[in-house]
């Protein structure tokens, strides 16, 4: 399989508000961007959806070093959480649904097809390709054409 590293980030301008994805792609040294902004979604759900949409655009099962500073992301992976809420039918306990559930359960599709090792990395810290992401995130959410987070708030 072909090896990709990946960096990811979400941003939002208000908590619920307008928000954005910036995803950089980097393979053999050719690099995509990607990003779209939104007009009401929450900065966890653009943290999640930009790792989506860095992995929807692998055109074949490739093996992936994904870097995000979203620890909401990368901890729901490494330390099980998203798992342990698939087997609960999306639940985070008994009671409680998860959160964006409807983007872990396209998430959990794409891990299925791709072996992705999830690494943490501190957000402006100076790591060139997270801040880039960042600007992607950012500059997306100032965009004329906002999509709509269909299924935010749901």
């Amino acid at each position: 399989m072909k090896s990709v590293d990946v960096y990811t980030d979400g941003a939002c301008s208000g908590n619920p508000g307008k928000g954005g994805y910036g995803a950089v792609l980097i393979y053999k040294g050719v690099r995509k961007e990607l990003s779209a902004g939104y007009e009401k979604t929450t900065n966890n759900r653009m943290e999640v959806l930009a790792v989506i949409e860095a992995l929807s655009a692998l055109k074949e099962p490739c093996n992936v070093t994904l870097y995000s500073d979203s620890k909401y992301v990368v901890d729901a992976i490494n330390k099980g959480w998203m798992e342990k809420w698939e087997k609960n039918n999306w639940m985070r306990t008994k009671t409680e649904k998860a959160s964006n559930s409807d983007l872990w359960i396209r998430l959990s599709a794409l891990l299925k097809k791709h072996s992705v090792k999830f690494v943490w990395v501190k957000g402006h810290n100076d790591n060139l390709e997270n801040e880039r992401c960042d600007e992607l995130a950012r500059n997306a959410i100032v965009c004329q054409n906002l999509l709509k987070d269909e299924q935010y708030g749901c």
